[in-house]
């Protein structure tokens, strides 16, 4: 099963959208801690609409501790970046990738990236105008790249 992970989402809104994506596409979605709010927050749920109690949802304190428990193959990695020099057009996802992302504000913490340069991937923009696109835009297209050839 594909995963969506965000690491250290701040905004409510963006979280929830991305957990009806997850729900839509049949995805897990993998938060990793500290998050810049409560996942009680009425604006995930308002984002997420009625979905939310469908999201099948994992929780890792720290990035770590991620690593820890699913111990992720390098193949099966995508971390999302505007600076990637790869495209995520380019890769054969496998059906068990994890599509990793930072936060909106500062995309992933340096030393992720450092760890994982071979599996940086960017979304391309034929506009200079655009530094980036909204968390949740990107996954969902993400996500649909990744899972093309997957869905039926």
């Amino acid at each position: 099963m594909t995963s969506i992970v965000l690491v250290h989402p701040e905004i409510p809104g963006n979280t929830g959208a991305v957990g009806r994506t997850c729900v839509a596409l049949d995805l897990e979605l993998i938060l990793i801690h500290p998050l810049g709010f409560d996942l009680s927050d009425k604006r995930v749920k308002r984002s997420g609409l009625d979905y939310w109690q469908h999201i099948r949802l994992a929780e890792f304190a720290s990035w770590e501790a991620f690593l820890e428990a699913r111990v992720p193959r390098g193949d099966q990695m995508f971390l999302f970046e505007e600076y990637a020099k790869s495209s995520f057009y380019e890769p054969d996802y496998p059906p068990d990738a994890y599509l990793v992302f930072g936060r909106e504000t500062k995309g992933l913490p340096a030393a992720i990236v450092e760890a994982h340069e071979a599996q940086l991937v960017a979304l391309p923009m034929r506009s200079d105008k655009v530094r980036s696109l909204n968390l949740a835009n990107t996954v969902a297209a993400a996500a649909y790249q990744a899972l093309r050839g997957h869905l039926s």
